[in-house]
């Protein structure tokens, strides 16, 4: 794969993201018109709950509507209330969510409490119903070793995870090459239909090809798909979109 190829991948791929807490409604507005680019459009636009409505009023106007609009609930702490989480889930499937990524509680699940996560995550899927789908977000970095990082993922992956994500973004320690390797192979070794996002971290179209040349030499070249595999980012789509012109322009003059 090449770099240019993956430029094309990672934006197909791609949840533009805005999570920061001095998010206006404008400021959505100004990520839901970045969606559309003059290489394909991203997969979805991620924002917290209370932008959901907004956001997809927007996509609907910029006629993006088939870009979907992703949530985080849980975020960023991964508490250990499970009402609380699938109650945050509930609403913003019902504020019209087409995904919401989850944050595993680690925190409980690094003290020894194995059993949180599971029932934490299979009552999320639950709010979800068969109106969103499920991204649970394990945080690779926090829980930081190869064990650990395995048994979460496996656990999410059991209780119904429609996608397993490295991070929320907001750790020092976010998407690594290591973790999504991990992560990647449990979704194999499962044999289930869950997909894997890398987010955090990946700022470069050097970056995403490198995730994409792993996913593929894991999964297979049939598996790199939207439905498959996401980047979760918002620093990511420029240099991306740098690079696909200046291979344009490269081309177009003769190189």
């Amino acid at each position: 794969m090449t770099e240019l190829d993956a430029a094309k991948y990672a934006i197909r791929f791609m949840d533009l993201t805005s999570l920061n807490n001095d998010d206006t409604p404008s400021k959505i507005t100004q990520l839901c018109e970045l969606a559309k680019t003059p290489y394909g459009n991203t997969a979805a636009v991620c924002v917290f709950p209370e932008m959901v409505v907004w956001a997809k009023l927007e996509l609907a106007r910029l006629q993006l509507a088939h870009v979907k609009v992703a949530t985080v609930t849980n975020f960023p702490a991964g508490n250990e209330d499970i009402t609380r989480a699938a109650e945050e889930t509930a609403r913003a499937v019902a504020a019209g969510a087409d995904e919401v990524d989850v944050v595993f509680p680690w925190r409980a699940f690094k003290a020894g409490n194995t059993a949180v996560g599971h029932e934490l995550v299979s009552a999320c899927k639950q709010a979800c119903g068969d109106q969103a789908i499920l991204k649970v977000i394990i945080e690779s970095g926090e829980l930081a070793t190869p064990e650990l990082i395995t048994a979460a993922s496996n656990i999410a992956i059991s209780a119904g995870a429609d996608f397993i994500k490295t991070s929320t973004g907001k750790v020092p320690v976010n998407a690594t090459l290591e973790a999504a390797e991990l992560m990647l192979n449990c979704i194999k070794q499962s044999g289930s239909a869950c997909g894997f996002k890398a987010a955090g971290g990946v700022r470069t179209a050097s970056d995403a090809q490198a995730y994409l040349e792993l996913a593929e030499s894991i999964m297979g070249s049939n598996w790199l798909t939207a439905e498959n595999f996401r980047f979760g980012a918002s620093s990511l789509l420029k240099n991306l979109t740098d690079t696909l012109a200046g291979k344009q322009a490269h081309a177009q003059d003769g190189y």
